[in-house]
């Protein structure tokens, strides 16, 4: 597995990226801490990977912690903790944009650089860190869906929280992209909510499944959604009948996208994520500029698209089962 040091280290062998030999003294006695929906799932214990990584190459104490449920209540006290314990920089992934506002305008008053990833809209932020825009990514997912569904036919759509601002640009950019190319397939009812709960993400498509025999795609949104829809399509043997689409990782998709009973996945690397994050709080922190065309001196976070203070990376990865192997995480 590349690790994000790897990374570094290849690019700074080959020149490509200048790193000096040891970090100032004052990084060294900054904590910078990641702040994710949940803790001890696949997607964010790969972000923790990046993180740590990074903290590693940078001489910063990064690390990374989220509550035991997809809940923005149990993200509140954790960032509350935190600004009590004077950190330096807050990265926050969002459960929810609306309830953390406060929370995130107290952590900057107290003087703590607040970086947000998938939260677009977020308000109280220095800056917000998205790997693409994400109306082209939702687009990109649905050509894939209507691809494997013969551009047609009923589909069905899950988020993992109708909070989230980005998963909700991924439906509205799929459902845009639908409606100008693929005027005959139809969104069966309204988007469906897992909550990021694998069990939920296994059972509704279940019912949805017995309720729509003629259904022929589901597209999935939290990391989770496609393994519990995948499962489901197979356990019911319609893996060769119905689409499954959706953000995941090859290590949640598993055996599932061998079996065809996930066609394909789109993601961006979680732990590339985590590394962009935490290296533009600190770019905010030595007082550099980060906005249009800034060089992460990270894969994918080359020249950033700025709008305003929230930026845009090029890191969309899609794959099969053909190539889902040169993923390995």
């Amino acid at each position: 597995m590349k690790t994000i040091r790897t990374l570094v280290s290849v690019l700074v062998v080959s020149g490509l990226l200048a790193i000096a030999p040891a970090a100032p003294a004052a990084a060294q006695d900054q904590d910078f801490v990641t702040v994710v929906k949940i803790a001890g799932i696949n997607w964010f214990n790969r972000m923790e990977e990046g993180v740590v990584d990074w903290g590693e190459e940078s001489g910063v104490n990064a690390t990374l912690v989220g509550p035991a449920e997809a809940d923005a209540a149990q993200q509140i006290p954790i960032i509350e903790d935190l600004i009590a314990s004077g950190v330096d920089a807050l990265c926050v992934v969002p459960m929810d944009v609306t309830q953390l506002e406060p929370v995130l305008q107290k952590a900057m008053e107290a003087g703590i650089t607040v970086v947000t990833h998938e939260a677009s809209s977020q308000v109280n932020m220095d800056y917000d860190i998205e790997a693409f825009d994400h109306m082209a990514y939702g687009a990109g997912l649905m050509d894939r869906l209507a691809a494997e569904m013969g551009d047609e036919g009923e589909f069905a759509v899950f988020e993992g929280c109708l909070g989230s601002k980005t998963q909700h640009e991924w439906v509205d950019g799929g459902n845009a992209r639908q409606m100008e190319a693929d005027p005959v397939m139809t969104m069966l009812g309204e988007t469906n909510a897992s909550f990021d709960e694998s069990e939920i993400a296994y059972q509704k498509p279940k019912e949805i499944l017995a309720a729509y025999p003629i259904i022929k795609g589901i597209q999935g949104s939290a990391s989770t959604d496609v393994a519990g829809i995948g499962g489901a399509v197979e356990e019911a043997g319609l893996q060769d009948e119905v689409a499954v689409v959706g953000t995941s990782l090859p290590s949640i998709a598993g055996d599932l996208l061998t079996s065809g009973a996930i066609d394909a996945i789109g993601f961006w690397d979680p732990a590339v994520a985590g590394a962009a994050c935490n290296q533009i709080a600190m770019m905010t922190l030595a007082g550099e500029e980060v906005g249009e065309g800034t060089d992460l001196g990270i894969e994918g976070y080359n020249s950033l698209i700025a709008d305003g203070n929230v930026l845009y990376g090029d890191a969309a990865v899609y794959v099969d089962a053909s190539n889902a192997d040169e993923y390995p995480f």
